[in-house]
C-alpha cells in the first residue's frame, strides 16, 4: 500500500512538472510570438508613415534654402572661425550666423547631389520626424494602431512647416527631447541624461533661435511635480500651526495654553484628513493624473548642465538672446508665420482643439497633469503666432494618442486587436502597404512635375541677365523681401532677403538704456515701406545710393517707376522688371 502511494506521488510530481514544463514553453512560444507581431507591426507602421512623409514634402525649394546654401558654401571653404560679419547684403552689417552647422550640411549635400539632393534630403529628414512621432506616440499610449493613425494626422497638419529648413531638424531633436524626459523619469537610466545634454549643444549650433524652447519642453513635467509638493505642504494649515505655536509660548494662562494645544491637534487632524484625501483622488482621479516623481529634481540639474551649451556656437551668447530681441523687433508684425492665429484659416487646427475637447468632457478618460500643462501651453502658443501650430501638433499628438488608447483599453481592446492581426499577417501586410504606396505616389505625383526653383517667384532669368549685363560690385540693387535670398544664392548683393533678424535694429545695433531701444538701423521696415508706398521711395533710394532696381511686374512700385522719368526700364520678362536710376546726364540726354 505504501508503495502504490509512493508510486502515485511521484507520478502525479511528474505529471505536475510537465505540465508546467508544457505552461513555460507554451507561454514563452506566445511570448516571441507576440514580439514577432510586434515587430512585423512596427516595420510595416514605419514604411508607411516614410511613404507618407516622403510624400508630402516639396520638391520646390523655399526662401530659407537659397541663403543656407550660400552661407554654407562659405563656411565649408573658410571654416567658422570668423563669422561676425555679412558677406551677402550691400549694408555691411554684423551678424552671427545662427544655424552655421544646418547651412554647412545644407551646402555639402547641395555640392555633392545637387537640388535634387536637398530634395531627397527634406524628404528623409521629414520621414525621420514621422517616425519619431509615431515611436513617441507609442511610448506614451502602448498602442500601436492608435500611435500609427494619430502619426498620419500629425504629419498631414504640419505638412505645410515640412521644408529645407533648420526647423525641420529641429523638430527632430524636440520629440528626442521629450521621449528621453519620459524614459529618465522612468528608468533614471543615464544615456537619457547624457542624450538630454547634447540635444541644445546641438540646436545652439543648429538653429540658436529655438534654443530656448528646449528647456519650455521640461516645464508641464517641473510644473506638475512642483504643484503636488505645494499641494502635499499644506501652508495655510503650516502657518496657522506656527501661529499657535508661538502664542502659547507668549501666553502665560495655563488654560489657555490647553486651548492652543486642542486648536494645533485639530489642525493636525485637519491636514491628516486633507492627505488622505489627497490620496485617494490621486490613487483614482475623476479627470486629471498625477505622479510626484522625485527624479524631476535631477530633470532640474539636467537643465542647469544644459544651459552652459547655449555658449558653445560661434554666436557667443546668441543662443540666449536671439529669440528675445525677435521677439522685441518688428518683424514678427510682417512675417506670415509668426501672426497670430485665425481660426477661419486654420480649419484642422480647430478641428484637432475639437477633437480635444470632445475627449476631455464627453470621456471619462483621464489626462496627465503635465500632459495637461503641455496641452495648455502649446494651444495658447498656437493663438499667438500660427508657426506654434507645428508644436502643438508633434507634441500633442501623442498626448491624445494616449487620450485615445485609454479609451480603447476600457471600452474595445479586442476589435484593435483583430485590426493589429490583420495587418501583421501577410495579407493585411500586401493590402496596407499597397494601399499607402497608392496613396503617396497620388500625392507626390503632381508634387514630380514641379521645378525644384518656382521661376514665377524668383528672378531666375533675370538673375541671368544681371549678371550678364551689369556689374553686380559696383552696384547698389534694391530688391522686395520674397527673393532676396534667391539673388543671394545667385551671388548678386542684396538690399533684403529672408534674414529678416539681420535688418533690424535689434541685430546690428546696440541697446540704449536712455531710450530703452536698440539704436541701429530698420532696412527691414525701409524695405517694406519702399515696396509698399508707405514712405518716399526717392528719399530712401537716395540714403542708401540705389543704383538699379528689381520688382515683381505687377508690383505698387514697379507701376510708379514706369513712369517716373528719373528711372528707365532696363528689363522686362516673365514676373520680372528691372530699372536703373538715370544720372543727370543721362535724363538730359
Amino acid at each position: 500500500m505504501e508503495n502504490n502511494s509512493e508510486q502515485y506521488l511521484k507520478e502525479f510530481q511528474e505529471s505536475e512538472e510537465n505540465n508546467l514544463n508544457n505552461n513555460i514553453e507554451e507561454n514563452q512560444k506566445n511570448t516571441k510570438k507576440e514580439k514577432r507581431k510586434n515587430v512585423i507591426f512596427h516595420i510595416i507602421a514605419i514604411v508607411c508613415i516614410a511613404m507618407l512623409c516622403a510624400a508630402i514634402s516639396p520638391k520646390t525649394l523655399q526662401n530659407d534654402t537659397f541663403y543656407t546654401v550660400t552661407i554654407g558654401d562659405y563656411i565649408y571653404n573658410n571654416g567658422i572661425s570668423d563669422l561676425t560679419t555679412d558677406l551677402y547684403s550691400m549694408h555691411e552689417l554684423p551678424y552671427s550666423y545662427p544655424h552655421w552647422l544646418y547651412d554647412l550640411g545644407m551646402y555639402i549635400i547641395y555640392n555633392n547631389f545637387g537640388q535634387a539632393g536637398i530634395y531627397a534630403s527634406t524628404m528623409i529628414l521629414s520621414a525621420i520626424l514621422g517616425i519619431s512621432v509615431y515611436i513617441l506616440s507609442n511610448k506614451k499610449s502602448k498602442n500601436k494602431v492608435v500611435s500609427f493613425v494619430v502619426t498620419l494626422g500629425v504629419m498631414y497638419l504640419i505638412k505645410s512647416f515640412i521644408a529645407a529648413r533648420a526647423q525641420l531638424v529641429t523638430f527632430i531633436l524636440f520629440v528626442w527631447t521629450v521621449f528621453c524626459i519620459e524614459k529618465f523619469l522612468e528608468t533614471k537610466k543615464k544615456r537619457y541624461a547624457i542624450i538630454l545634454v547634447i540635444i541644445p549643444l546641438l540646436i545652439a549650433n543648429l538653429h540658436c533661435a529655438v534654443w530656448p524652447f528646449y528647456f519650455v519642453l521640461f516645464l508641464p513635467y517641473i510644473g506638475e511635480y512642483f504643484v503636488l509638493v505645494l499641494e502635499d505642504l499644506n501652508i495655510w494649515f503650516r502657518i496657522k500651526k506656527l501661529f499657535l505655536n508661538i502664542t502659547k509660548k507668549i501666553t502665560k494662562k495655563e488654560e489657555k495654553k490647553v486651548k492652543i494645544d486642542e486648536n494645533i491637534q485639530k489642525i493636525i487632524d485637519k491636514v491628516n484628513e486633507r492627505n488622505k484625501k489627497i490620496k485617494k483622488l490621486r490613487d483614482n482621479p475623476y479627470k486629471i493624473k498625477s505622479e510626484k516623481n522625485y527624479v524631476v529634481l535631477l530633470l532640474i540639474a539636467i537643465i542647469g548642465v544644459a544651459i552652459f551649451t547655449g555658449f558653445i556656437n560661434p554666436a557667443g551668447d546668441g543662443a540666449f538672446t536671439y529669440l528675445y530681441k525677435t521677439m522685441k523687433g518688428n518683424t514678427t508684425d510682417s512675417i506670415n508665420e509668426h501672426l497670430p492665429l485665425t481660426l477661419i484659416e486654420n480649419t484642422e487646427f480647430c478641428f484637432a482643439v475639437i477633437i480635444f475637447l470632445l475627449v476631455l468632457i464627453f470621456t471619462d478618460s483621464k489626462i496627465k497633469l503635465a500632459d495637461l500643462f503641455m496641452l495648455g501651453g502649446l494651444t495658447y502658443l498656437s493663438f499667438k503666432s500660427r508657426r506654434q501650430v507645428s508644436m502643438f501638433a508633434i507634441f500633442c499628438g501623442p498626448i491624445l494618442a494616449y487620450l485615445i488608447a485609454e479609451l480603447v483599453e476600457k471600452y474595445d481592446k479586442e476589435t484593435f486587436r483583430k485590426i493589429e492581426k490583420f495587418i501583421t499577417n501577410w495579407f493585411g501586410t500586401i493590402v496596407i502597404v499597397c494601399l499607402f504606396v497608392i496613396w503617396s505616389t497620388n500625392i507626390v505625383k503632381p508634387t514630380l512635375s514641379n521645378d525644384y526653383i518656382d521661376t514665377s517667384s524668383y528672378p531666375v532669368e533675370a538673375s541671368d541677365w544681371i549678371l550678364e549685363n551689369l556689374d553686380v560690385k559696383n552696384i547698389k540693387l534694391f530688391n522686395e523681401y520674397n527673393y532676396g535670398s534667391y539673388l543671394l544664392f545667385r551671388g548678386i548683393p542684396v538690399f533684403i532677403d529672408s534674414r529678416c533678424d539681420l535688418y533690424s535694429p535689434e541685430f546690428n545695433g546696440t541697446y540704449n538704456k536712455e531710450t530703452k531701444k536698440y539704436d541701429g538701423r530698420d532696412i527691414f521696415s525701409d524695405a517694406l515701406n519702399v515696396a509698399g508706398l508707405a514712405t518716399d521711395y526717392k528719399t530712401k533710394f537716395k540714403e542708401y545710393g540705389i543704383t538699379h532696381i528689381i520688382l515683381y511686374q505687377n508690383s505698387k512700385l514697379a507701376m510708379i517707376l514706369e513712369s517716373d522719368s528719373d528711372y528707365k526700364e532696363l528689363y522686362n520678362e516673365g514676373n520680372f522688371k528691372i530699372f536703373e536710376k538715370l544720372t543727370k546726364s543721362k535724363v538730359q540726354n
